[in-house]
């Protein structure tokens, strides 16, 4: 049997995808392009758009197969299970139960099988590793999120937190490394929530020192960040374990007080702007990325000049920007100030303007640095500080080799390597 998968969204799709093909891989089945028995999107719903992706994925995939088995999983599919069905899809499953997702594939009879996220208590325990042909593995330590944003329908969709117990993190991140990867992603849908929910409740900080120690010698990077774990003791245990990759992507959304109060976020930005310094002052050069929602509802001209000129303030390698994507069943769809998609996409434009000014002002501050790179080919590979690097010399892919950084070309470092 013959399948093909498409992912779309996050990390841990991402991880759950490598998840799924490992689990089908042990039952025979083969990965093809095209001509596949089977096809599967791994959908995701964060916005509006998101959802329009899926379904147009879910098209394609079964124009390129005609006759497949369709499969359908993910936040869109926890959502919308009716709405998939609709498109065609012969199986039906949520974000959760991947395990029996794999069976249902096996047997090949059409189910729909969508639970209710709330009642999940255990996080479901997939195997670690990477996407066919990818030089970083990534680990999920941590799924679901309780802090319902206005603006965000993930916790419909994932449920409440649920953690990987950190002996368990640590036996993941044996293997990994014993498997050869040069890079651990750790990641999961809320990861300062880590442990909220496991006896004498860990923090995100105990489960980041039992993977570095336990996979010593490679390089750990962490997913995306709420500001409000980023404390004084939280970077001094993480930046003494020397592993721990300098680069933080930080969940900011607005830059602007009035509008983080309406996102219902749990920090304002002097509280953003020192965990910023904080990290800074414990990883020297370290690469700050962010997440901007650009539009939200009652966002006012002078609100986004503010969150611009915060921009600036930080000092980000990159950032993110998106529109506003009004999604039904969230507090911030019903809220006054809805903005129009003309103004929304304007805004993200202008942001994009100062974002790419200070992308060229991170990289040419790499210039005479030495950077740790993993290699994804040859000649290419992400720097620690996750800065895109190319070299003329050809290094062995997989590997992580120091290279002095000579100059910047577009929005990519070059260098020799040491």
């Amino acid at each position: 049997m013959k399948y093909a998968i498409y992912t779309l969204g996050c990390k841990v799709n991402q991880y759950e995808t490598q998840a799924l093909e490992s689990m089908l891989r042990e039952r025979g089945f083969l990965c093809a392009d095209r001509d596949a028995d089977v096809v599967i999107v791994n959908t995701c719903a964060v916005t509006a758009e998101s959802g329009r992706k899926s379904r147009q994925a879910i098209r394609r995939l079964q124009g390129r197969n005609p006759g497949a088995l369709t499969v359908v999983c993910g936040c869109y599919s926890q959502l919308e299970p009716e709405d998939a069905a609709a498109l065609g899809a012969d199986i039906v499953f949520g974000s959760g139960d991947k395990h029996a997702l794999v069976d249902a594939i096996e047997k090949a009879l059409p189910v729909t099988n969508v639970d209710d996220p709330f009642q999940r208590r255990v996080f479901e325990p997939l195997p670690a590793g990477a996407v066919s042909g990818r030089t970083r593995a990534m680990l999920k330590i941590q799924d679901g999120c309780d802090n319902f944003c206005t603006y965000c329908v993930i916790p419909y969709t994932r449920g409440r937190v649920r953690s990987l117990p950190p002996e368990a993190c640590a036996e993941q991140a044996k293997m990994l490394a014993a498997q050869g990867f040069g890079e651990i992603v750790v990641t999961g849908i809320e990861i300062a929530s880590y442990g909220k929910d496991l006896p004498g409740k860990p923090g995100l900080a105990d489960a980041v020192e039992v993977v570095a120690k336990a996979a010593a010698g490679v390089r750990i990077r962490l997913g995306s960040l709420e500001p409000t774990v980023v404390t004084e003791a939280f970077c001094e245990r993480l930046g003494s374990l020397g592993n721990v990759c300098p680069h933080f992507h930080l969940s900011l959304q607005s830059g602007c007080d009035d509008t983080l109060k309406r996102m219902r976020r749990k920090y304002d930005t002097a509280a953003f702007l020192a965990v910023c310094e904080r990290l800074r002052a414990h990883f020297p050069g370290c690469a700050l990325t962010a997440d901007l929602i650009c539009g939200f509802p009652g966002e006012s001209e002078g609100d986004f000049e503010a969150t611009l000129a915060f921009l600036q303030r930080c000092g980000f390698f990159f950032v993110h920007a998106f529109p506003y994507s009004r999604r039904p069943g969230t507090k911030a769809a019903d809220m006054p100030g809805q903005l129009d998609r003309a103004e929304k996409e304007a805004r993200v434009r202008r942001a994009q303007a100062v974002i790419a000014r200070l992308q060229q002002a991170y990289l040419e501050g790499c210039v005479g640095r030495s950077l740790d790179v993993l290699f994804e080919n040859v000649h290419e590979g992400h720097s620690g500080n996750y800065c895109p690097v190319r070299v003329e010399a050809s290094v062995r892919r997989g590997t992580v080799a120091q290279v002095r950084i000579t100059g910047v070309e577009g929005d990519t470092l070059v260098g020799e390597p040491e």
